[in-house]
């Protein structure tokens, strides 16, 4: 993206220093990172960066700030998964952006997708700075946005995550969090903020109120940061120990019925440049000839679960009628490839993470490089200068 840079990280890469770079993450995370990290970091220049900070701000105002679509977004929620005392917006949002170059050879924006759900806010800013530090980086490139830096960042997310209350009682609410590939940033959102990470099924409930234990003691649970995917737990038929329905005396670092709220499910009700052309499945009048420029979409997965690119007229009819709302059909957008490796051009999926509290701020990115057909690491797999890698910014 920014030729100096690029050339100059080519020229000075060793597999050595990759492998130091695995060694520190290793380190710095207090375990092995599972999933794939890519070689080398992107580096953007600073408009190119504000624009997409911009633009994911214009997509999330447009739907929070429209009560007609909050009125239809009821339907999105799962009665056995509505929680009471919904906040008036959502607290943690990822607006993902790959790049197309326009006839004018100018790259622009696409929206691939968004969801009010957090990503990896601790562990982003530790593979950012491990990048720099490894591979001896201009000390000037930036990965915070917004003019924060490591102190203003960390005190953002004390007030988003722990609000004032003691972190004994703030728990990081996930299920079985031993098994996800995420754990890394579960182990650094407890040492950064000095929270625990507690498997859902391991809260208790009494009366209105959640604890847990540790230690043999009962400790009362005043504010959950939630990282439990519903989708997870319908699959994996969890049986829970406490009803999302419940009015309970907890609060919520991210209320969950945005997770709802604001998805797939949302792309079709926006109106942008970014915006591909995108239809729930179920309200698709004729199905486009051309299905190789589409991609079938379900509403809530991740990691590229259920997925179909380039989908037959028998995927579709495959889907039962009962289901089809929980689909939409996408328009394909070809990513252009623009990071020179030594395996070739690469594509880039940026991933700008906001903070909502009184102001909604983009605060960080996440980038995902992959020559595959999806972005996803998953879908790169086996492939050399892949997978998880972040935007350093210039300029």
């Amino acid at each position: 993206m920014i030729p100096s840079y690029r050339q100059d990280f080519n020229s000075r890469f060793t597999p050595e220093k990759y492998e130091r770079l695995r060694r520190e993450m290793t380190s710095r995370c207090g375990m092995d990172v599972p999933f794939a990290l890519c070689e080398t970091p992107c580096f953007f220049p600073n408009a190119l960066v504000e624009r997409m900070g911009e633009d994911g701000k214009a997509l999330i105002r447009q739907l929070v700030e429209n009560p007609e679509y909050r009125a239809r977004s009821e339907a999105s929620i799962p009665a056995k998964f509505r929680v009471p005392n919904e906040a008036p917006h959502p607290m943690f949002i990822q607006v993902d952006f790959g790049l197309v170059r326009d006839s004018a050879g100018e790259l622009q924006p696409k929206l691939v997708e968004l969801q009010a759900f957090p990503s990896l806010y601790a562990y982003q800013p530790v593979l950012s700075q491990a990048y720099i530090d490894v591979f001896a980086l201009d000390a000037r490139l930036r990965y915070f946005l917004s003019g924060l830096d490591s102190a203003s960042y960390k005190r953002l997310l004390q007030d988003a995550i722990v609000a004032g209350h003691d972190p004994a009682n703030v728990v990081l609410m996930e299920v079985h969090p031993e098994e996800q590939k995420t754990r890394p940033d579960f182990l650094l959102t407890e040492k950064l903020l000095g929270i625990r990470t507690v498997c859902i099924t391991r809260i208790q409930q009494d009366g209105r109120r959640l604890f847990h234990e540790e230690g043999g003691k009962r400790i009362p649970i005043k504010r959950i940061y939630n990282r439990t995917i519903v989708d997870e737990l319908e699959r994996k038929g969890v049986a829970l120990p406490f009803d999302f329905r419940d009015d309970l005396d907890v609060e919520w670092a991210g209320h969950p019925n945005w997770y709802f709220r604001m998805s797939k499910y949302s792309i079709p009700y926006l109106k942008h440049p970014s915006v591909p052309r995108t239809w729930f499945l179920d309200q698709l009048k004729e199905v486009p000839a051309d299905l190789e420029n589409f991609v079938l979409k379900p509403l809530y997965s991740f990691a590229g679960l259920g997925v179909v690119i380039a989908p037959s007229r028998k995927d579709i009819d495959a889907i039962p009628a009962a289901k089809r709302g929980e689909y939409i059909l996408q328009e394909r957008m070809n990513f252009t490839p623009v990071v020179e490796t030594p395996h070739g051009a690469t594509k880039v999926e940026l991933r700008i993470m906001y903070v909502w509290l009184d102001m909604l701020v983009p605060v960080l990115t996440i980038v995902r490089m992959g020559r595959g057909l999806m972005m996803g690491v998953d879908q790169n797999k086996n492939m050399k200068w892949v997978g998880s890698s972040a935007a350093l910014v210039s300029g």
